[in-house]
């Protein structure tokens, strides 16, 4: 295989979504020098029993159709959760981060009020009472979810206030870097990345809900374009840590070189907060408590 193709796959690499194949099994396999779907096809098969051979084989085979076909779901589904990343280098084009703001955490109760989508060219919002609905038709356009913490909020909150599902493969990175020892909240490993949010810093969901009544009781533009903001910011720093993660990940496998992807530019965000208004609420919320 050139290297001009190697470098554009990393689900080929990818055994250990077939049954009977483990993390060491994979490994045993990439130390043999059979590393992609091809060279397992083509090459020599020390490691295997005749029948397991061919029902690794029939697996790839299908793997074949499902990239071909790029149908991300598909290998969601067969890989466990700790190997998720492995879909993004493939299905980066049609990934999606997203974020959510709500009036609370509890689904039955809450509402959501802003989302932001990033898809790595173009910045999507959404505002409740405004263009929140145009959200469902733009997110089936994608295949591929990436958020931080999703898979226990964002996801299920949105199937349950719009009454959807949303089928689409996911990449959580709260367990991708966990897993690579950045625990903690979003903003938490952002500085751990050396992220600063500048007049942002330290405002969190509860001040984003906040921001919302104040929009809502006082009509303050200000706290809304501030919600906004801070929602994109989310999704923007998604892309940077996805990246991160899988390079770091990558570094545990033979295909660091040829796999590592380039960190994209930060993008041109049309929406910033107004420092003043953060300052006020602060003070008016904060100051004493």
């Amino acid at each position: 295989m050139g290297k001009e193709r190697k470098a554009q796959i990393v689900l080929e690499n990818t055994f250990c979504h077939i049954q009977g194949i483990g993390p060491r099994t994979e490994k045993r396999l990439w130390e043999a020098d059979i590393h992609n779907w091809h060279s397992f096809l083509n090459g020599p098969k020390p490691l295997f029993s005749a029948a397991t051979y061919y029902a690794a084989a029939q697996v790839i085979d299908e793997s074949m159709h499902a990239l071909a076909a790029e149908e991300a779901p598909w290998f969601y589904n067969k890989l466990k959760s700790g190997d998720h990343w492995r879909m993004f280098r493939n299905f980066k084009h049609r990934a999606a981060y997203i974020d959510i703001e709500t009036t609370g955490l509890e689904r039955d109760v809450s509402s959501i009020t802003t989302i932001a989508l990033y898809d790595g060219e173009k910045i999507l919002t959404y505002v409740n009472g405004n263009n929140l609905e145009c959200f469902i038709d733009d997110i089936f356009t994608y295949d591929l979810l990436v958020t931080y913490n999703g898979k226990s909020f964002d996801v299920p909150f949105i199937e349950s206030f719009f009454d959807i599902r949303l089928p689409h493969a996911h990449i959580d990175l709260r367990y991708v870097l966990n897993s690579l020892g950045f625990k903690g909240g979003l903003k938490s490993v952002e500085k751990r990345f050396g992220i600063s949010r500048k007049e942002l810093d330290g405002v969190d969901g509860y001040f984003a809900v906040l921001l919302w009544l104040e929009y809502q009781n006082r009509g303050d533009p200000r706290a809304l374009d501030t919600l906004v903001a801070y929602n994109v910011e989310d999704v923007v720093n998604l892309e940077f840590l996805m990246h991160h993660a899988y390079n770091l990940k990558i570094k545990d496998t033979p295909f660091e070189q040829d796999l590592a992807m380039t960190i994209p530019p930060r993008p041109d965000v049309p929406y910033a907060a107004d420092s003043g208004l953060v300052n006020e609420l602060r003070r008016r919320f904060f100051i004493g408590i």
